[in-house]
């Protein structure tokens, strides 16, 4: 933190988000430097013993903790309004250490059944090989239906945590953050809340009464393809045996990569703004295509769950989906005709992207996993980028044009 780290603390996020960083060092520089080094000198003998047995705070090894880390974990936690975290290497690292480093065998899991790809597999292959049971839940689960799964039932023991994405990945499909919220203080479990395509700028799960906060810093933090990272936030009594988990088995996010998805936080709620007005633009031209079949945005009142999405969030997001009739072929057609759009698996970035989620991300998933998900041939997730959105609009409208007449012709 800078000197005038009181005077900043009653500042707004925004500019917290641009003003928090490192002690200044005596070369005097305006922006945080690079800390590219492995480990770091102790003073003396009992300055080394201290650090080691956490008497006071500071730097030993990068693994640990490192400047760059530090002040990238200070500006998430700020943001999240959290009191800890704990920086990883990638998005999905920092989910499996949400999970590894606090649950044990014997341990139950309640999780929504809309998870990205790597998500469920770490929660029906990898956790329980550890002993560690789940539960699946429709987004739009009743609340009773909640506290159902979340309750002992028979032999199952009571939810230790539940674990949820919203909005999820890909259908879009939201989950009431303050119902779960009530629950919790009911039933005492660890509410861990995915808030990767939220960030904290459209909404905060802390607020609503979730204990963790987990991002693939890789999307919107750094919003410009270039780094992976995952961080995860909380209270400190949770972030303890995490960072333990984590620290043990070497996650660690590099302090390049910290120091870049620091600087990026600064234009966070920028390009956020641009994102979610381009989405919904978007969004709403296409919604009036007679060529596609459906499109599904939180913030498009047609949303099954719009009235949650405007209660929880600040706005829809960067993430459109669409759905085209005419399955594989029509979606080649679609993409080949695309102009500007990257055909890539990854998302949040300041260029628009889109995929096939069910050739791609949530390619390795059962039929009926995918179907239980709205993971049909024609769903086409869209993550909307930072061009002019005349020129989206017009691309889009072009390719599903060309797309509809290439089906058509071929039938």
């Amino acid at each position: 933190m800078t000197p005038k780290a009181n005077h900043l603390s009653i500042m707004k996020k925004q500019t917290k988000a641009i003003r928090t960083q490192t002690q200044q060092t005596q070369y005097r520089e305006h922006s945080t430097p690079l800390f590219l080094t492995s480990s770091f000198t102790f003073e003396s003998a009992e300055q080394g013993k201290d650090l080691f047995e956490e008497t006071i705070e500071g730097n030993i090894y990068s693994r640990f903790s490192n400047p760059n880390v530090t002040e990238f974990v200070d500006k998430v936690c700020m943001l999240e309004g959290a009191e800890e975290g704990i920086a990883t290497a990638t998005g999905m690292a920092a989910v499996f250490a949400s999970m590894a480093g606090l649950l044990k065998s014997g341990d139950h899991i309640v999780a929504c059944r809309a998870l990205f790809g790597s998500a469920h597999q770490i929660i029906t292959q990898i956790l329980a090989k550890w002993g560690i049971t789940h539960t699946y839940l429709d987004a739009t689960a009743t609340e009773a239906e909640w506290e159902a799964a979340i309750q002992a039932n028979g032999e199952r023991p009571a939810a230790r945590m539940v674990y949820l994405e919203t909005p999820s990945n890909p259908g879009l499909e939201l989950v009431d953050l303050a119902m779960l919220g009530r629950l919790k203080a009911k039933y005492g479990f660890i509410l861990n809340v995915d808030n990767c395509f939220a960030t904290p700028i459209l909404q905060t799960p802390l607020d609503f009464g979730a204990d963790l906060s987990v991002h693939s810093a890789t999307k919107y933090m750094d919003g410009q393809g270039r780094v992976l990272g995952g961080i995860v936030v909380g209270p400190k009594e949770l972030i303890a045996p995490i960072r333990f988990f984590a620290r043990h088995t070497g996650p660690s996010l590099s302090p390049f990569n910290a120091w870049t998805l620091s600087k990026s936080l600064e234009t966070l709620e920028l390009r956020m703004e641009r994102h979610c007005s381009n989405a919904l633009a978007l969004a709403q031209a296409l919604d009036q295509h007679p060529d596609v079949a459906t499109v599904k945005y939180p913030f498009l009142p047609s949303h099954p769950q719009y009235e949650l999405a405007k209660a929880q969030m600040n706005a829809g997001g960067a993430i459109v989906t669409i759905e085209l009739e005419g399955g594989f072929e029509r979606v080649q057609a679609f993409m080949e005709a695309l102009e500007i759009p990257t055909l890539s698996s990854n998302l949040g970035d300041s260029r628009t992207i889109v995929t096939n989620p069910n050739t791609t991300t949530h390619a390795k998933l059962k039929p009926d996993e995918k179907a239980a998900l709205g993971i049909t041939p024609g769903l086409i997730r869209i993550s909307v980028g930072l061009e002019h959105i005349d020129d989206l609009i017009a691309d889009f409208e072009q390719a599903v044009a060309v797309s509809a007449d290439v089906v058509r012709e071929r039938v």
